[in-house]
């Protein structure tokens, strides 16, 4: 038996290797021997009751049924293509979306650290000119050119703010008295103008703003006692941005290239060079927003000091820093420009001081921003809005004012490393040569 039984395993395996079909014993199972029970056919063969018949793959040349690239088992080919594709992309942006808003609860807690040096690169961008002509031209070391721009540019921004803050102490009484002035004047106007209010609707108005105010006075109180933990913070924050400032100027190249040896080295080629590039973009956004703030405040400022308004170079002063906030910080400092004038000059001079601000934020939007700016730094004004509602929902004013110059350069890395991405030929790809 032992012989017949070699020879009859043998022919099991000639069968199987023909491309026949293949039987698979079950477990426990005992082959007989010689008891001819053999079934031949398309779905298997088995010569023994305790075996069962196991397909085998189709002989070559026989036709197979074709099979989508997305399907990655047997179980996929009955579920509709379709589904598949949607259930693919469904998982993948569910996982971006956990990502994101990883990403967005990370910022909201370390937005003391993340902002102050947000703010430090905006002043190193800005700054970063004047450190290289001093060490390019005038020779001097990194350090010293670094402290020298920095304490210039602090002597600057002091002097500006004490000029204002002087103003403003000066002109005070005066304008409590003219707004005392205005207060009437409108009221007069709202009861003898088109609105046609009597005495009676007038003092319901005002009954309801002080009962405003009384039912508001916890939370505006809470506001004042939570003010030296503020002014605390804010110091820390400006010691921060000027230190983050410093070493940004003097070593930002050393700290950029340290960070790009921590990648990979297939990508830090790519990396290097979309850095490069969205530094450049930062440079060029920094460049182009001061220039234009200060032409829109030079043109308004100008504007309140031919029309005689209070306050014209404080005024004028918040109109250059609100324009670092695009579309939003225009409409807000033009705004309260209007309203001074209003308290202080009447309804004629605010109607004069609103076309003037119009006027000047028309020439900003079609001419300025256009030719300053140029294409470089273009972003869609719908991604505007949405990085600055999201920056101030994060930090507040301050993040509407970095969170514009962040799309800024995120959007030009993205668009380089696609570029380049693009441009370099698959793996596969022959190139022929036109030489000999």
């Amino acid at each position: 038996m032992g012989g017949f039984d070699r020879l009859r395993t043998s022919l099991r395996r000639a069968l199987i290797e023909g491309g026949t079909m293949r039987v698979e014993p079950r477990s426990g199972a005992v082959a007989g021997a010689g008891d001819g029970r053999t079934t031949d056919g398309p779905t298997g063969i088995a010569d023994d009751p305790g075996e069962r018949p196991v397909p085998l793959p189709a002989p070559r040349g026989a036709p197979v049924a074709p099979v989508h690239p997305s399907v990655s088992s047997h179980d996929d080919a009955d579920v509709p293509r379709g589904l598949r594709v949607v259930t693919a992309w469904s998982w993948r942006l569910l996982v971006l979306a956990a990502a994101g808003a990883v990403l967005l609860w990370l910022i909201g807690r370390l937005k003391t650290v993340l902002i102050p040096l947000s703010i430090a690169m905006l002043l190193s961008a800005l700054l970063s000119p004047a450190v290289a002509f001093l060490r390019n031209r005038l020779r001097f070391p990194r350090s010293l050119a670094t402290a020298v721009v920095l304490i210039a540019g602090l002597a600057a921004v002091v002097g500006t703010l004490t000029l204002v803050v002087n103003q403003f102490v000066d002109g005070f009484p005066e304008l409590s008295d003219n707004a005392a002035d205005g207060v009437q004047q409108i009221q007069d106007w709202l009861r003898n103008g088109p609105a046609h209010l009597s005495n009676q609707q007038l003092d319901e108005s005002l009954a309801a703003a002080q009962r405003w105010l009384q039912e508001n006075r916890a939370a505006l109180t809470s506001s004042a006692v939570s003010t030296a933990a503020a002014t605390i913070e804010f110091l820390a924050s400006m010691f921060l941005v000027l230190f983050a400032t410093f070493f940004f100027l003097r070593d930002g190249g050393r700290i950029w290239r340290f960070l790009v040896r921590l990648v990979p080295g297939a990508g830090r080629e790519d990396l290097a060079s979309a850095g490069e590039a969205a530094w450049l973009t930062l440079v060029a956004y920094v460049r182009a927003t001061v220039l234009v703030a200060f032409i829109d405040a030079l043109g308004i400022g100008l504007a309140l000091l031919l029309l005689r308004v209070q306050f014209a170079f404080p005024l004028a002063a918040l109109v250059f820093l609100a324009a670092f906030i695009p579309i939003v910080g225009a409409t807000v400092s033009g705004s309260v420009a209007v309203l001074i004038a209003l308290v202080t000059r009447g309804p004629i001079v605010a109607l004069a001081v609103l076309l003037a601000v119009i006027a000047v934020q028309q020439l900003e939007g079609h001419v300025l921003q256009p030719l300053i700016m140029g294409r470089a730094v273009a972003i869609h004004p719908l991604a505007v809005i949405v990085a600055i509602a999201t920056g101030v929902m994060l930090a507040g004013i301050i993040g509407a004012l970095v969170s514009v110059p962040i799309v800024a350069v995120l959007n030009t890395g993205i668009r380089h490393l696609a570029n380049r991405r693009r441009a370099e030929p698959p793996p596969e790809a022959v190139v022929v040569s036109g030489g000999p």
